[in-house]
């Protein structure tokens, strides 16, 4: 896998994936940013969110569920001094569907967090990450 990120001027910058992907990154003005993109450890929580739900999607799929909706709200912290690493992650799921339980959701979010999501599993080296998940209620 490979990546590129370019500096365009202050603090802004852009990524460009392995696949040809191109994000906008850039930092607050106090840090010669203009906050036209996304902060880098930002994307980095992002990267991680969407680690896990094309995981917990990919599992709910392949066991045969009528997944019709799903979203992750992350919260994180960040330790006080350098290195400013994530230090508490909890990821909330909302999943819906037609027919879909609550022990295959929960299946699907465990087999993410210890087994599939590269992301989580590394964050978790410096960061407490929690997991929780609600069924939604979804129109047919």
């Amino acid at each position: 896998m490979k990546a590129r990120v370019k500096w365009v001027e202050g603090a802004l910058m852009l990524g460009e994936s392995g696949s040809g992907h191109v994000v906008v990154m850039d930092g607050p003005e106090e840090h010669g940013g203009r906050n036209l993109g996304v902060r880098p450890m930002e994307m980095l929580l992002l990267g991680m969110g969407g680690c896990t739900e094309f995981d917990v999607l990919h599992i709910l799929k392949k066991s045969r569920q009528d997944v019709r909706f799903c979203e992750v709200d992350m919260e994180a912290e960040r330790a006080a001094t350098e290195p400013k690493v994530y230090t508490r992650i909890h990821v909330h799921f909302r999943v819906g569907g037609k027919g879909l339980t609550e022990k295959a959701v929960e299946r699907a979010v465990k087999l993410s967090a210890e087994k599939y999501c590269s992301a989580s599993i590394m964050l978790g080296e410096t960061a407490k990450i929690t997991h929780d998940f609600e069924l939604v209620d979804v129109d047919g």
